[in-house]
């Protein structure tokens, strides 16, 4: 089965074109970014898909070479980087909760910790009939669109940063119409990177371990996500593979329904301001740090999963810097 995917590209003068990717990847006309076609699309009452195929050129992009000569841009953006939220949710899939229950299951001295807890919660609830309320998930907020990385751009860690690892997941992509009602324009795939370290030394440092970047594919992935994505996540050093394992993910694969987690993150009236646009990364099972791999800079991380026809590869660095001093005034 072919689905529809939404690129943005940015040619090497600065202009901006939308391309549409069914067989082959068409050039949109009339508009050049992807959250302007979408506001078409509210404004009419229509669908994403059928307001791009609207827009449909006879002009023809080759997405392979695009991607490698770093013309595509993330799969969504905003000129206010400020108005973007990307935020999401842990222990969702099935099988996520073993790595972190065994981050801190000494410390719980074999009691059940929260994290198994929650994760069962999860389980138990996390999938309600249509119209109810499901079990509460774990939440987090990771940034704005300053933290948002194109694909091929380097996931730049802090200085102050004990680990630079990656998560391979979905996350959906929102924005909130004039009315304030959150319209989900599809979902890519997506590196939610994070310190894993950090986060195992404390749990209470969860907060501080997703406030890092993150890279989004250059495919939005239209109407609804298969229930079953399998994938592949890759760590390449020096030009071998360092450490490689399939991942799973889509609702098959997860605790909690796609709806039940879009009501917890969207029931909050300031997540609902109209123009905001959300990247809400849904959680993974398989991470390279559960193996004991230490990255290093210069690594490069490769997802790939079908659907998508592109994989989504960044390179490791860390940033310089220095302890930041405030001023009293």
């Amino acid at each position: 089965m072919t689905y529809a995917r939404l690129l943005q590209q940015r040619l090497p003068d600065g202009t901006r074109r939308v391309l549409l990717a069914e067989a082959e990847a068409h050039v949109l006309s009339g508009v050049a970014t992807t959250r302007e076609l979408a506001q078409a699309a509210i404004a009419t009452g229509g669908t994403l898909l059928d307001a791009a195929r609207a827009r449909r050129t006879d002009a023809r992009v080759d997405l392979d070479a695009a991607l490698a000569d770093g013309t595509l841009l993330p799969a969504i953006d905003h000129p206010d980087s400020a108005r973007i939220m990307l935020a999401g949710t842990g222990l969702t899939h099935l099988g996520s909760a073993a790595g972190r229950d065994a981050m801190h299951k000494a410390a719980a001295a074999g009691q059940q910790t929260d994290s198994m807890r929650l994760f069962l919660e999860g389980m138990e609830g996390g999938r309600p009939a249509a119209g109810a309320t499901g079990a509460q998930p774990e939440w987090f907020y990771k940034g704005d669109g300053q933290s948002l990385v194109a694909p091929d751009a380097p996931l730049t860690s802090p200085a102050f940063a004990q680990d630079g690892g990656e998560e391979p997941e979905l996350a959906g992509i929102y924005l909130i119409g004039d009315d304030g009602t959150p319209f989900r324009l599809g979902v890519a795939l997506a590196n939610e990177f994070s310190d894993h370290v950090t986060e195992r030394h404390n749990y209470l440092w969860l907060a501080h371990s997703k406030l890092r970047q993150a890279s989004l594919g250059a495919e939005l992935l239209l109407g609804e996500p298969p229930a079953d994505i399998r994938g592949t996540s890759r760590i390449e050093r020096d030009g071998a593979t360092l450490w490689e394992k399939p991942f799973l993910t889509g609702e098959a694969n997860m605790s909690h329904s796609l709806a039940n987690l879009e009501h917890h993150h969207f029931k909050y009236a300031a997540f609902r301001r109209p123009g905001d646009i959300h990247v809400h990364f849904f959680g993974t099972a398989t991470l390279s740090c559960a193996d004991a791999v230490q990255t290093q800079d210069g690594d490069v991380f490769v997802i790939a999963a079908e659907p998508f026809a592109l994989p989504l590869r960044n390179p490791l660095a860390t940033a310089d810097g220095a302890p930041v001093t405030v001023r009293p005034l």
